[in-house]
């Protein structure tokens, strides 16, 4: 079965217009018109994945998400006009997958759709090599089998990328990885994301853990060479 995609835009066209063609490709597609009833719709019954744009009446795509991140990994992608590089930076900080442009060709839309999916799904199994053993780092516990993460036994929510890029440091504690090879391991390889992309989500990442203990420094930043996870 099609995965199911959330379009949240309060322009009508453009949601008739990706509703259609997201439809002939196969997709089922819910649509929104403003955030609140989008969050309300989101969180009873949510779908494979959202496609927001930024700016909407009553609770604008940056809060929407904000909220939704609170209880959700749902994965999402911003869809917007505004040529401000402060709104792409926020948006990987509160938790975006993706973030795109408009105007953009469906196609290209549709490709970025279908990258994010490819990284939910493989983070939650890896059906070629059979179930993955849980990475056990002393407190950190990382089951791609069930894309679930506890830091001494408390789960900690992680967005598909978050999941992905600690996954990447965790498997292999004390070596380095560079913020390309961080891009390789969370990204499919037909999204470019720029070096900020992966310091926003490890800010993040180190946010959630702090959160659940003050004292958390396992994830390490070498100044011009990348990050590592100490080694336990």
């Amino acid at each position: 079965m099609m995965a199911t995609i959330a379009l949240v835009d309060d322009d009508e066209n453009i949601v008739e217009a990706l509703k259609a063609f997201f439809e002939s490709e196969g997709y089922q597609v819910r649509a929104y018109h403003d955030g609140e009833a989008a969050y309300a719709g989101l969180s009873e019954n949510p779908p494979d994945i959202a496609i927001l744009d930024v700016k909407m009446p009553k609770m604008d795509g940056m809060e929407l998400l904000r909220k939704l991140r609170q209880n959700s990994s749902l994965p999402a992608i911003f869809l917007t006009s505004k040529d401000d590089e402060i709104d792409e930076v926020v948006g990987f900080n509160i938790g975006a997958d993706d973030f795109i442009r408009k105007p953009c060709s469906n196609r290209l839309l549709a490709e970025r759709v279908k990258a994010v999916l490819r990284r939910a799904r493989g983070a939650a199994a890896g059906p070629e090599e059979g179930d993955k053993k849980p990475i056990v780092r002393g407190r950190l516990t990382l089951d791609p089998n069930r894309h679930a993460c506890s830091w001494d036994g408390e789960p900690v929510r992680l967005t598909v990328t978050e999941f992905l890029i600690l996954q990447a440091l965790a498997s292999r504690p004390g070596y380095v990885k560079s913020r390309d090879q961080l891009m390789d391991a969370a990204y499919d390889d037909q999204v470019y994301v720029d070096d900020r992309t992966i310091d926003s989500h490890i800010k993040r990442l180190r946010k959630k853990f702090r959160d659940l203990d003050d004292t958390f420094d396992s994830i390490e930043t070498l100044y011009g060479v990348g990050y590592r996870y100490k080694e336990v």
